[in-house]
C-alpha cells in the first residue's frame, strides 16, 4: 500500500495545515501551505506578513493552486501565531536572525518544491521581500514588491532627519508594537542597529528580478524607486537589467484605482499598456510555461509611468501611461528662483529676504500628500498656505504647459534664530479656480542637514544652505494653471515637532522650545531656488 503524507490528505479535503518553521534561534513561525493538486513538484509563491496570513491564504491559494503553484504563507517573528519578539523587521535583513533566508531556505527543502520561490506582496509584506533579498537566498527567483521600501529608517522612521510620527508611530500602536519605541528613542540615528533594516548598500547581494509597484502620492513612492536602481544597476547576476518600475497616480491604499485625494483620474489611469507585468514575471522566471526558465517579452519596458494633467480638462496634456527605458528619463532642469515679494521666477533675485516666525505650540498640519496611517492624496494646501507661519513662491499665470518629470529637490539658503528647525517643501498645482493641489513634498531638520556628521546645531545668524529632497513626480501642469513652492516648519502628525532646541530625538520633540524666526534669503550667492526636471527640448 502506497503511503500518502498526511499533509496531501488534508489538501484534498480542502484545508491548510500550519506548519511550524524554525529559525536559526529556535524561534517556530506559523506558516500555512496551499499545494496545487498533482504529484509536482511545484514552484512556490511566498509571502511573509505581519498582518496575519489567515486573509493573505485565502485571497491567494484559488488562484495560484488552479495555476500550479504551491502558496506559502507565514506569521512573522512575534506576530500572530508566531513565538519570538516582533522585533519590526530588524530579524528579516541581513543580520544575526535572518528569517526570511531561513524560511526560503526550508521551503525548497520540501519534498513538493521545485526549488524555484516567488515572494509576492504590498507595503510590509513588500519591505520584508527586499529585506530578504539582500541575504541571497536560496530558491529566491522572482519578486513582486509593491508600494515598499528597502530602507525603513530612511523612509519610515526618520526622513531628512526628522521622525515619522504619523507613519511610524501610528503604525507600531495600531500593531500592538509599541514596545519598539524603546528602540527609535535609543537608536535616533542611521547607526548599526539599523544595518538589517537598509539594504541599498547589499544590492550587489540581490540576485533575481523584480516588479516595484509604486504610487505618485504613496509613502514609499520613493523607496520603490530606489529599490528599481539599486537592483536594475547595482545588483548581481540575475538582477541587474532585469527589473520593472510601475508608477501610477496612487496613494498607498488606493492601488489602481482613480479616485485619489481630492481628485479623481481619467479611467486609463486603472490600464497598463504592457498588460499584467506581475503575471508575465512570474511566469517567466518560475517556468510555468515551460520547464525552463523563459526570457521576458521585449515588449514589457523596465519603466512604465504615468503622466499626471488637469483633471478637469479632458484636453489638457498629461494623463496618459509613458514607458521608458530607466529612471528618470532623459530630461533638462528648470531653475526657479525664490523671489522677494512671493515670486518663482527664472531671473536670480537682486537681494533680501522673506520670513517667518513658527510657534512649535501651534505648528502647521498635514493635509493629505504621501501617507499611510492619515488621508493621503492630492488635497487643497490652501487652508495650510494662508496661516502666518508659511510663506509661498509662484510663478506666473502659465502661458503653456509645464512639465515636471524627474526628482525635485529645492536649496533653500537660510538662517535662523535658535540652534534648530525644520523646514517642510511643498510643490503644488494651483488650479484656476484657487485650488493648491499638493503634488510632492519634502522635509529636512536643519541641525541634521548634513547626512553622516550627526547633530550639528546653528548659530544664531548663520546662513546655510538646505538641500531638500522633494521626492519623484511626473505631472504636467496645465496652460492657465500656476506652479507653487511653499515653505515651513511643520506638518503635524506626518512629523513630530521640533522645539527648536538643538537636542536630539526624542528630547527635542518633547524638551523644552521656543518660536524660531526662519529667514529665506533671495540674492547673490544666497539666492534660494528650486530644480524642476522637465522633458528635453
Amino acid at each position: 500500500m502506497r503511503w500518502v503524507p498526511l499533509t496531501t490528505l488534508l489538501f484534498a479535503c480542502g484545508r491548510s495545515p500550519t506548519e511550524w518553521v524554525q529559525m536559526r534561534d529556535g524561534a517556530a513561525l506559523a506558516t500555512d501551505v496551499r499545494l496545487p493538486r498533482g504529484k509536482g513538484p511545484f514552484p512556490t509563491v511566498l509571502v511573509r506578513t505581519p498582518y496575519g496570513r489567515t486573509e493573505a491564504t485565502i485571497r491567494l491559494s484559488a488562484s495560484l493552486n488552479e495555476a500550479g503553484v504551491a502558496l506559502v504563507v507565514q506569521d512573522m517573528r512575534g506576530r500572530f501565531d508566531s513565538e519570538g519578539l516582533d522585533q519590526v523587521f530588524t530579524t528579516d535583513g541581513d543580520g544575526d536572525l535572518q528569517d526570511g533566508y531561513d524560511t526560503l531556505e526550508w521551503v525548497v527543502d520540501q519534498r513538493w518544491s521545485n526549488g524555484r520561490v516567488g515572494t509576492f506582496g504590498d507595503s510590509a509584506e513588500g519591505i520584508v521581500q527586499y529585506l530578504t533579498a539582500a541575504t541571497d537566498p536560496p530558491g529566491l527567483a522572482v519578486m513582486h514588491a509593491g508600494v515598499a521600501t528597502p530602507s525603513l529608517y530612511d523612509d519610515a522612521m526618520f526622513s531628512g532627519g526628522m521622525r515619522r510620527y504619523a507613519l511610524s508611530h501610528m503604525w507600531l500602536e495600531q500593531q500592538g508594537s509599541l514596545h519598539f519605541e524603546e528602540e527609535l528613542a535609543n537608536h535616533p540615528n542611521d547607526d548599526a542597529f539599523w544595518e538589517p533594516t537598509q539594504m541599498l548598500p547589499r544590492a550587489g547581494n540581490v540576485r533575481v528580478p523584480a516588479v516595484h509597484t509604486a504610487g505618485w502620492f504613496d509613502t514609499f513612492r520613493d523607496g520603490s524607486i530606489d529599490a528599481f536602481l539599486a537592483f536594475q544597476h547595482r545588483g548581481g547576476d540575475g538582477a541587474a537589467g532585469q527589473q520593472k518600475l510601475i508608477v501610477g497616480p496612487w496613494t498607498h491604499q488606493g492601488l489602481w484605482g482613480t479616485e485619489q485625494g481630492e481628485l479623481t483620474f481619467p479611467d486609463n489611469a486603472t490600464d497598463l499598456p504592457s498588460g499584467n507585468v506581475f503575471d508575465v514575471m512570474f511566469n517567466a522566471y518560475l517556468g510555468l510555461n515551460h520547464p525552463e526558465i523563459d526570457d521576458v517579452p521585449d515588449d514589457v519596458p523596465a519603466v512604465q509611468y504615468y503622466v499626471m494633467g488637469d483633471v478637469d480638462d479632458p484636453d489638457a496634456p498629461g494623463n496618459t501611461w509613458r514607458a521608458a527605458a530607466g529612471w528618470p528619463p532623459p530630461s533638462a532642469t528648470m531653475r526657479l528662483y525664490l523671489a522677494p515679494g512671493e515670486g518663482l521666477e527664472a531671473d536670480r533675485p537682486s537681494g533680501s529676504q522673506t520670513s517667518y516666525v513658527f510657534d512649535p505650540d501651534d505648528p502647521a498640519p498635514t493635509v493629505c500628500g504621501a501617507n499611510l496611517m492619515i488621508e493621503g492624496g492630492p488635497c487643497d494646501q490652501r487652508d495650510v498656505e494662508a496661516r502666518p507661519d508659511v510663506v509661498v513662491f509662484d510663478t506666473g499665470v502659465l502661458s503653456e504647459p509645464l512639465e515636471i518629470t524627474g526628482q525635485v529637490f529645492a536649496h533653500l539658503f537660510v538662517d535662523i534664530d535658535r540652534p534648530d528647525a525644520d523646514l517642510v517643501v511643498k510643490l503644488t498645482d494651483v488650479y484656476p479656480d484657487g485650488r493648491s493641489m499638493w503634488i510632492t513634498e519634502g522635509a529636512l531638520r536643519l541641525a541634521k542637514r548634513n547626512p553622516g556628521e550627526g547633530l550639528t546645531p546653528l548659530a544664531s545668524g548663520e546662513i546655510v544652505e538646505a538641500v531638500v529632497d522633494l521626492g519623484n513626480t511626473s505631472i504636467i501642469v496645465n496652460t492657465g494653471h500656476q506652479v507653487r513652492l511653499s515653505v515651513t516648519s511643520s506638518s503635524w502628525p506626518r512629523y513630530s515637532v521640533n522645539r527648536n532646541n538643538g537636542l536630539d530625538y526624542p528630547a527635542y520633540a518633547e524638551g523644552g522650545g521656543a518660536p524660531v524666526v526662519v529667514r529665506v534669503h533671495h540674492g547673490g550667492e544666497h539666492a534660494s531656488f528650486v530644480d524642476l526636471p522637465g522633458p528635453l527640448e
